[in-house]
């Protein structure tokens, strides 16, 4: 073993670099909370919204479903009907039309919904993507 080890007057000690590297690593490891934490909130707000998404356009295309229904009876109704019956009138646009235009309407809608919802849901990234990627640089 060396006795005689010189140290420049100025050059940093064992000590100091050692503890500048575990200050370095704390440092790291507290971004790497912070990036994934922020992550997980982005990563939140996007299974959020993919959610609500859902549950509206669910909702309005049910309703779209109800109303399709209501226009099925009416049409049958309607392709029942005498032609002598004294409450139909054929300048008027039928019943089950009307609930057809808008049964459709909002099961169109509901359906642009839904189907925003499940893009924003294939959006969401369950194990962070930069932090992943960051610690696997790390190791």
């Amino acid at each position: 073993m060396p006795n005689n080890l010189q140290v420049e007057p100025g050059t940093p000690g064992m000590a100091s670099l050692v503890g500048g590297i575990i200050n370095d690593a704390q440092t790291l490891v507290r971004q790497e909370i912070n990036l994934a934490k922020t992550e997980i909130q982005q990563e939140f707000t996007k299974t959020k919204e993919a959610a609500a998404s859902l549950g509206i356009g669910g909702t309005v295309a049910f309703l779209g479903g109800i109303f399709l229904c209501f226009m099925l009876v009416h049409l049958l109704h309607w392709l029942t009907l005498r032609p002598d019956a004294t409450n139909y009138d054929p300048a008027q646009l039928p019943l089950w039309a009307c609930h057809g235009i808008v049964g459709f309407l909002l099961a169109v809608a509901g359906g642009v919904i839904l189907y925003r919802g499940v893009a924003k849901a294939g959006e969401i990234q369950i194990p962070p993507k930069q932090t992943t990627e960051s610690l696997k640089e790390i190791v």
